[in-house]
């Protein structure tokens, strides 16, 4: 399924101990791992630290990779449906995401781009890289739809890297839209640095729509609401994602943009 004419793929099961846990990571969140200042930091040894690092010296190492090109594949508890996450603005990415949201409509593009900040994904160290990221799904959990569609994308872009290689693609004519990265917002907390709001009602599951000022965002235990008070609209994503609760992320806002290819 993923060998192809004039390249070679390999496959990397990135942290089987948390697989075998059913969890997400065992220690420390694998995939903010790779900044460099911590792969090269000896005193980091923990299990996801290490596996990071041993994976930097597989596929790395960062910045001058073995491999053309990573795809990283994730889940998430969020109603982020199929995404592409991009991690920079290289233009080879940006056309094989404008080739799968010709293949697959319902896919979504997602440029988390922080500038001036180094990138901690595990497909950062490599330039020629994006994730795919599905859901809702819970942990520990299988959708035949999500998985059936993940396995067209994965086979969607090794098709498309095969016949780039091979100069056979037709140009990509086509207008896309990307979400493009502004900032993450944290949960109400108190001074003791407690959550004290969830997701208002009205916001969950509305990941890629329109938030616009004055609409519900949280709803306190007191059952406050609070409300968005920013001065333009923005796109909320990966709304009450459960792996971010402790990052510090109820949401993280983008702005909507069309680029044409």
């Amino acid at each position: 399924m993923i060998s192809r004419t004039n390249f070679e793929t390999q496959t990397l099961f990135a942290n089987p101990q948390a697989f075998e846990l059913v969890r997400r990571y065992v220690d420390t969140d694998l995939n903010r791992c790779f900044q460099l200042q911590d792969l090269e930091n000896q005193n980091n040894n923990n299990y996801e630290e290490t596996r990071a690092k041993f994976i930097n010296q597989m596929l790395g190492p960062k910045g001058n990779p073995k491999f053309d090109l990573i795809l990283d594949l994730h889940t998430t508890t969020a109603n982020m449906g199929l995404t592409i996450v991009l991690v920079n603005n290289h233009p080879f990415n940006l056309k094989i995401a404008a080739y799968l949201s010709s293949v697959e409509p319902d896919v979504r593009v997602y440029s988390w781009i922080n500038p001036g900040e180094e990138n901690a994904f595990v497909n950062s160290i490599c330039e020629l890289s994006f994730g795919i990221e599905v859901g809702p799904i819970a942990q520990g959990t299988l959708k035949a739809d999500l998985f059936q569609k993940t396995e067209r994308l994965v086979q969607a872009s090794l098709d498309f890297i095969e016949n780039f290689n091979e100069g056979k693609l037709n140009l990509i004519n086509r207008d896309i839209t990307v979400y493009k990265h502004l900032k993450v917002v944290d949960y109400p907390k108190n001074k003791d640095g407690e959550i004290t709001a969830m997701i208002h009602p009205e916001l969950q599951g509305r990941d890629y729509q329109q938030l616009t000022p004055g609409e519900p965002i949280f709803l306190t235990f007191d059952g406050e609401t609070i409300y968005y008070e920013e001065e333009i609209p923005t796109w909320p994503v990966f709304i009450n994602e459960a792996a971010y609760y402790e990052k510090g992320i109820a949401m993280c806002l983008t702005k909507k943009e069309t680029m044409t290819f």
